[in-house]
């Protein structure tokens, strides 16, 4: 994943937001987790998305370009890329500057494309 930061108090004095964009990579995932008490909203620009979540990663839906996707605070989740050739393109924002970012031990639902490791996205 590529991450880009565009709203920030760093860059432009923001206080409440942060705000960027996002490239999955083909066949990428993010490990099980949620940031606690932001609030995040997603708007898929360009390819198709997969979230999963709930206390067990129980519930799953894609997302495609011009779909927004709201995780509340505390939601445990989990963002795939659903397709094997194709990035996935997507503006967040979150309610908050803090990258809070709380790594889960859940077992994914979802088979790992190259055997199970850490994200490294969203590592400690």
């Amino acid at each position: 994943m590529t991450r880009a930061e565009a709203i920030s108090h760093a860059r432009v004095g923001a206080s409440k937001l942060w705000a960027g964009t996002v490239v999955v990579h083909p066949n990428a995932k993010t490990g099980p987790h949620h940031h606690g008490e932001l609030e995040t909203v997603i708007y898929i620009v360009r390819g198709r998305a997969r979230f999963r979540w709930g206390d067990h990663l129980e519930f799953v839906d894609e997302a495609g370009p011009g779909d927004f996707v709201y995780v509340p605070p505390y939601v445990p989740h989990q963002e795939l890329n659903a397709r094997k050739d194709q990035p996935v393109e997507a503006v967040i924002v979150r309610s908050g500057q803090e990258p809070i970012v709380v790594n889960l031990d859940i077992p994914s639902p979802e088979d790992s494309p190259q055997g199970e490791q850490r994200d490294p996205f969203h590592s400690a």
